[in-house]
């Protein structure tokens, strides 16, 4: 059985609708995952620019299982995944998320291509990977085929070799940061500046966490998996924690045999 509660703050209240069909098709996945309209105030990147994040955990609290986060998804978890991409003008990610879970690159949806193109947007969206050390496999399809270049944030003072080892490849190398790592903060603005206002990153804990501390994050996606696997997988967000926890407002919460899939914004 399929649910979705959407909560409006003109109602403030959380209304129940019942579904008959077996699965929430992409056109009303896309409908419950627009990104708001651009509002000057309301984004912390710029005006316009919109970073949402989108995660999955366990019951427990656990972002992985063996170090991958495919055993405690579903397909709805996957329909959801790429409609959320299929929205997005590019996908953030940090460099051992790439390295853990074998990232493609983007593939194009045919159910998206006429709105992608009524959006202004190119046949897919840009995966931009985050990186220091810029330690990563150039031979991979990420780098080597991708329909648009990947791009790898990182600070000024990487390694000269290694940014020439990834122009080689095809992708392009952004500086996000003075020193070594990357700044959230001026990530989001370069990312802007290419005119990728539309931001999605799927972690992994590490980089959310970054996003988090600096307060960059607009909005949360969260699939709460019903499943329960103990041990020490990361939270879905690590690294120092904030000096005054967050509140993000509900923003609507569908279910699907079992699994929640929960949408938060900043107030």
């Amino acid at each position: 059985m399929r649910r979705l509660f959407p909560v409006t703050d003109e109602t403030a209240e959380t209304v129940a609708r019942t579904r008959g069909e077996d699965e929430w098709s992409l056109a009303e996945l896309a409908e419950a995952y627009a990104y708001p309209e651009p509002e000057p105030e309301a984004a912390v990147g710029g005006p316009g620019v919109w970073l949402r994040a989108n995660m999955v955990s366990t019951l427990d609290g656990a972002a992985q299982h063996d170090g991958r986060s495919q055993p405690i998804s579903s397909a709805a978890d996957m329909r959801i995944f790429g409609t959320l991409r299929a929205l997005a003008d590019v996908v953030v990610v940090g460099a051992e998320t790439v390295r853990q879970e074998g990232y493609r690159p983007a593939r194009t949806r045919a159910e998206f291509t006429q709105a992608r193109e009524a959006a202004g947007q190119g046949p897919v969206p840009a995966i931009a990977v985050v990186s220091a050390s810029l330690d990563l496999d150039f031979s991979l399809p990420l780098f080597t085929s991708p329909l648009v270049p990947t791009l790898i944030l990182t600070g000024a003072a990487a390694a000269p070799d290694r940014i020439a080892a990834a122009e080689k490849a095809g992708a392009r190398v952004v500086t996000a940061g003075d020193g070594v790592g990357v700044e959230p903060a001026r990530a989001v603005r370069a990312l802007a500046e290419l005119g990728h206002t539309r931001l999605l990153t799927e972690g992994g804990p590490r980089l959310l966490g970054q996003l988090v501390t600096a307060g960059v994050l607009d909005e949360l996606c969260l699939t709460v998996a019903p499943m329960l696997t103990a041990g020490d997988a990361q939270r879905i967000a690590g690294g120092p924690s904030v000096g005054v926890p967050q509140r993000f407002a509900l923003v609507s919460l569908l279910e699907e045999e079992g699994f929640l899939f929960s949408r938060y914004r900043r107030p």
